[in-house]
């Protein structure tokens, strides 16, 4: 039980200190005699922004990143290998041929599936 009463003592020094932090750090801050909210506004080739900046984007986009940072990230251990390739020896170049068969398998499902076209029917 005292171990909960250690716990819940440093769980509210800690929402203390974060809070206290926030609010010091309001209440000392600098502020601007001369401000103008046009100035903070974002700026778009001079016009005026039309519309909401939170819009829906395709899923497609979000599947095309992701494919691209996978095969980067392969592609990224492939360069330390083909370097050491003379030390390592037949079993290691059997074992990369493996892995690369099984990313090309991979590639190949999402290039069936339609996952790279960037418009979808």
């Amino acid at each position: 039980m005292v171990s909960y009463i250690n716990l819940l003592l440093f769980f509210c020094i800690v929402l203390l200190f974060a809070v206290g932090t926030l609010i010091l750090a309001k209440l000392i801050r600098y502020q601007d005699p001369n401000f103008d909210p046009i100035k903070i506004q974002p700026y778009e080739c001079g016009e005026d922004p039309v519309g909401d900046a939170w819009i829906r984007f395709s899923i497609s986009f979000y599947l095309i990143a992701l494919i691209f940072v996978l095969f980067d990230v392969e592609v990224a251990f492939l360069f330390p290998w083909i370097l050491s390739l003379s030390k390592l020896g037949l079993l290691a170049f059997i074992e990369m041929l493996i892995f690369l068969s099984i990313l090309f398998l991979g590639w190949l499902y999402a290039f069936k599936k339609g996952d790279l076209r960037w418009e979808r029917q």
